[in-house]
């Protein structure tokens, strides 16, 4: 189903299922009604999304879930991260 995900990348793909959940609901789409239009099951989408889970997945399977949600995949990738400005950023 869903691939091992390195620690380095571990909150990369926690932070994009989160993206991808917020998004689906923002087009009041269900997670069935996503996923058979993406070409994935149902199952690998809520993989994805879980909360606090990283679960990897292909380049394909996000271009196809990118496709569905109508928006570009570079614009997706960019909503689910923090620029590394804020990351960085030390508290006063």
């Amino acid at each position: 189903m869903s691939k091992q995900v390195s620690f380095k990348n571990r909150d990369r793909f926690i932070q994009l299922g989160v993206a991808i959940a917020a998004l689906r609901k923002l087009r009041g789409l269900s997670q069935e009604k996503l996923a058979s239009q993406a070409g994935i099951s149902r199952s690998l989408l809520s993989a994805i999304e879980a909360p606090g889970v990283a679960n990897g997945f292909s380049l394909e399977v996000f271009f196809n879930i990118a496709d569905a949600l109508e928006i570009d995949p570079a614009a997706l990738i960019n909503a689910s991260v923090f620029p590394d400005q804020i990351i960085s950023r030390k508290q006063d």
